[in-house]
């Protein structure tokens, strides 16, 4: 049974990361409020979180819209809110050739600017909270450059100094901010334009699998980034603040 007592806000709940983090603070123990715009795929994690015998609750919401986020901040669905995660996050190419200021500006507003507001407009809350904490979902991509990606990276590492300056900032509240930094993750975000999976691809696996720039041989889980998530927003973490941990299956050891 979930102890009611503590609450969740998990964004970018409909799928992937987002979904994998709501189903383990459920089984946490949480009630967990899921916020994503994709209505269908939010029923879908709800139903999972219910049928595993979990709390939650689904919220519809475009990140991006202050009001609709005003609204959230301020409703009882968000009453004894102790945890937040961070995970709503978009990938769009924007390759030199085919630029598009119109989609880098979306996937900033999306990732760093919506995120950092929402973490701020929660802040009154988390202050009267027991053990507040908070969880960003940044990137390896904050570390290092890849073509096409520079949306993405931008946004990412944005993210990662946002949660490092609100740690500081916050620590006084008692507050702790961390950042998950994913690499590569079997989510629908992996699925590439042509419907096939980038870890599956030829590149993929001659560059990471056969010549060992990935150490682990595969791909995590979004399951393995909500372990981390976990124990980030739990008491049981008493002294990390402002930190970002890695869960790439030793990529980035490899740089």
């Amino acid at each position: 049974m979930a102890d009611t007592t503590s609450t969740a806000l998990v964004t970018g709940a409909a799928s992937g990361i987002g979904r994998a983090v709501a189903a383990r603070l459920a089984a946490d123990g949480a009630r967990v409020v899921c916020a994503d715009a994709n209505a269908v795929g939010l029923d879908e994690t709800i139903s999972a979180i219910e049928r595993a015998g979990g709390s939650a609750a689904a919220v519809v919401l475009d990140v991006t819209d202050r009001d609709a986020v005003a609204r959230l901040v301020g409703s009882a669905d968000l009453d004894g809110l102790d945890r937040v995660a961070l995970c709503a996050g978009i990938y769009r190419a924007t390759p030199v050739d085919a630029f598009s200021i119109d989609d880098y500006r979306r996937v900033l507003e999306v990732n760093l600017t919506s995120s950092v507001a929402l973490l701020v407009a929660l802040v009154p809350r988390l202050r009267a909270a027991e053990a507040p904490r908070a969880v960003t979902v940044s990137s390896i991509h904050s570390q290092f450059a890849e073509a096409g990606s520079s949306a993405y990276a931008v946004s990412k590492a944005g993210l990662v100094a946002a949660t490092k300056a609100l740690a500081v900032e916050l620590a006084g509240d008692g507050i702790l901010v961390n950042s998950i930094a994913p690499g590569f993750i079997d989510t629908p975000m992996a699925v590439l334009e042509d419907g096939t999976n980038e870890h599956d691809t030829a590149g993929f696996r001659s560059v990471y699998v056969e010549h060992g720039k990935l150490p682990l041989g595969r791909p995590g889980t979004p399951e393995e980034v909500a372990a981390a998530a976990s124990f980030l927003l739990s008491p049981d973490n008493g002294y990390i603040t402002g930190h970002v941990l890695v869960v790439d299956g030793g990529l980035t050891a490899t740089f």
